[in-house]
């Protein structure tokens, strides 16, 4: 299979992620339905969470027993060790503050202030693009985006250091699965705009898939072209440290909600959606 080939496949499982955006704009829910959507999403994440990880961890122990047993470098481990932590702390930190740089300058923005008569186009069209991911919903949807981009980011890495390495079945066979959860992942990054009193717009909800999942056609280029074992942890480590904020902020929204035990129903149907993805890479052979 041609390097071309490779690339538009690597770019078709990230945008799967399209599937799951328009409930976004899905109105008149009921608030059992709001808080289920929303428990389905934090169990995507959750296992999302878990398979990030553990796929970070791995080269670290790896490096930690070659060292303890076989004579290898305890710089190696100390360093892969280092950017495993400095990761995942920026992952996380970095959307804290962004969070909070954001929140503060919406609290300092000043009223718009028009004249008499009617409003032209030119001062609503700002308004209304700054309403789009302005709000608190809309700004935790952005962060779950990065998350995920971040995530699907080291997706295509893997995708593309398999073909670089010739392995092209196993790199198709990364695509399909990638491209399964991916489908899931789009209805995680907008279960907080179904809460929403304004919908949407399909312009927001493109660039909120462009941002989740574009990356993984640009890490399946760079993988084929450049294959590091560091680079790929650092991306795993990021996106678990963004992935662990946004679970819990969307825990948060989900006490607010209530509905206790529509809440654990749907963060178990979020968390067997994702396994039954990962199970179809298993059986897969991948």
């Amino acid at each position: 299979m041609s390097t071309s080939n490779i690339l538009i496949l690597g770019a078709v499982a990230g945008l799967t992620i399209f599937i799951g955006l328009p409930v976004g704009r899905a109105r008149n829910l009921r608030p059992g339905a709001r808080a289920f959507l929303n428990a389905v999403a934090i169990g995507i994440l959750l296992f999302l969470l878990w398979d990030v990880l553990s796929h970070a961890i791995d080269p670290v122990d790896q490096a930690l027993l070659q060292a303890k047993n076989h004579g290898g470098s305890w710089w190696r481990f100390a360093g892969l060790a280092l950017l495993f932590i400095g990761g995942l702390v920026v992952g996380a930190m970095s959307l804290v503050y962004y969070d909070r740089w954001t929140a503060k300058r919406m609290r300092r923005r000043p009223a718009p202030v028009h004249g008499p008569g009617a409003a032209s186009i030119e001062e609503l069209q700002p308004l209304r693009i700054a309403s789009a991911s302005s709000s608190a919903p809309a700004r935790l949807a952005l962060c779950i985006a990065v998350g995920i981009g971040l995530h699907n980011f080291s997706e295509g890495l893997a995708i593309g250091q398999s073909a670089a390495k010739g392995e092209i079945s196993l790199a198709v066979l990364l695509i399909i699965g990638f491209g399964l959860h991916n489908a899931t992942e789009g209805f995680g990054i907008v279960a907080p705009l179904a809460a929403e009193q304004e919908r949407p717009t399909w312009g927001f909800l493109a660039v909120l898939g462009l941002i989740g999942g574009g990356p993984t056609f640009f890490g399946t280029l760079l993988g084929q072209a450049w294959v590091n074992d560091a680079v790929f942890l650092a991306f795993l480590a990021l996106a678990a440290g963004s992935i662990l904020y946004v679970i819990v902020q969307l825990l948060q929204v989900a006490f607010r909600l209530g509905h206790r035990e529509l809440l654990m129903w749907g963060l178990l149907l979020g968390l067997l959606c994702g396994f039954a993805t990962d199970m179809i890479l298993v059986a897969a052979g991948v």
